[in-house]
Parts: C-alpha cells; sequence; structure tokens
C-alpha cells in the first residue's frame, strides 16, 4: 500500500520560511517522479514544483527563486524548502508521485499525500 505523508505545514509570518517533508512508503521511491502541489481556498489544485527520477526539476513562475524542492531517495522523502513566504502562498500544499513525469506534469500522478496547511500571515 503506497503512503505519502507531509508534514512541515504551520503559521509564519510574511518572508518566513518553511520546510515541508513527504515520507513515502510502499513504492519504489527513486523509480517515481515528484511533485509539490498546492491549493488555496477557492481555487484549483496547482502544480508547484517537480523533480524527476533523474533529477530534473520544474518550477512554477510564482515560487522559482524562493522555493527549492529536493529529494532524498535513501530516506524516501520528499522535501520543499520555503523561503520568503507571502501571503499568496497560504494553501494546502499536496506531495504526489507518479511513474512518469508527465503524470506529475499534467497533475495526474498515480499517489497523493493528504496534504498540509501553510499559511502566511501579513
Amino acid at each position: 500500500q503506497v503512503q505519502l505523508v507531509e508534514s512541515g505545514g504551520g503559521l509564519v509570518e510574511a518572508g518566513g520560511s518553511l520546510r515541508l517533508s513527504c515520507a513515502a512508503s510502499g513504492l519504489t521511491f527513486g523509480s517515481y517522479a515528484a511533485g509539490w502541489y498546492r491549493q488555496a481556498p477557492g481555487k484549483e489544485r496547482d502544480l508547484v514544483a517537480y523533480i524527476g527520477k533523474a533529477g530534473g526539476i520544474y518550477y512554477a513562475g510564482s515560487v522559482k527563486g524562493r522555493f527549492t524542492i529536493s529529494r532524498d531517495n535513501a530516506k524516501t522523502t520528499l522535501y520543499l524548502q520555503m523561503n520568503s513566504l507571502k501571503p499568496e502562498d497560504t494553501a494546502v500544499y499536496f506531495c504526489a508521485a507518479d511513474r512518469t513525469l508527465l503524470g506529475v506534469e499534467q497533475s495526474r500522478p498515480a499517489y497523493w499525500g493528504q496534504g498540509t496547511q501553510v499559511t502566511v500571515s501579513s
């Protein structure tokens, strides 16, 4: 049974930092592309960043230069370091994984986490 469990969310002031983690189990994590998505109240779920099996990385324009995605295959964990946070970054953040990069790119990964709330106060 595949499980993705996010942690590290919380309340932070604008300009602050948070580091999200996503612990994966039940799959050979190194064989999967993985990504972070977010969903703000009343909005659609958007792709924030992804990292491929070979380490190729993509960032949405709104987070480029502020967020860093990384993975530790030995620990089967995905990370999202978020710096210079803004109130508009407030959302539920989800991690996800798929055997194909396309699945993550197109926001249709095979597996989703349950999400972790990030709230940035102004």
